[in-house]
């Protein structure tokens, strides 16, 4: 079975043009939605992709109305293998996975998004231990700080009133 998306992301746009080339190029079933392709998720692309089955192809217009970026593209596409179907693009021959070409083309893809991902976490790793070591604390503030809580309680002043000023309670000053 052949399964259509068209996705507008306006009210001024229609689906019609798109919806005819879907059906021109044999879709049995078709999902259309009006939604931001920077949304990603989406309703109809869903349950299209929840109807596909084994041998089942996905089939859009154009790559713009299936994904704004690559990553997304890929992700998309994922889902489809994962329900055991493939995908084509009409206006993108290249982005046909039920060809041998095509199938290379997602799996460069693919290799060069993987490889993205490893250079920006190593980019993001370096500049973290950068940061730790110019003495930048990550997570979320502290609370209390420990010895500041102790001094005021060695003063005398009450726990719950120690506990109100961090916004914990009295006894968790009492175990410090």
């Amino acid at each position: 079975m052949i399964v259509g998306y068209a996705r507008v992301s306006t009210d001024g746009q229609s689906f019609e043009a798109q919806q005819a080339s879907l059906k021109a190029a044999g879709a049995e079933r078709i999902f259309s939605e009006k939604i931001s392709g920077a949304v990603t998720d989406r309703r109809a692309l869903a349950k299209a992709i929840a109807a596909l089955g084994s041998g089942d192809v996905l089939l859009v217009t154009r790559l713009d109305r299936l994904a704004r970026s690559t990553r997304d593209l890929l992700n998309v596409l994922d889902n489809v293998s994962k329900a055991g179907a493939k995908f084509r693009s009409l206006a993108d021959a290249w982005a046909d996975t039920t060809t041998p070409h095509g199938e290379l083309m997602i799996t460069t893809l693919a290799g060069l998004a993987t490889f993205e991902r490893h250079l920006i976490k190593a980019r993001t790793d370096e500049g973290r231990k950068r940061a730790q070591a110019r003495g930048v604390r990550f997570g979320r503030p502290l609370k209390l700080t420990i010895a500041e809580a102790i001094a005021r309680r060695e003063t005398g002043e009450a726990l719950v009133e120690i506990g109100r000023t961090y916004n914990v309670s009295h006894s968790t000053i009492s175990r410090l």
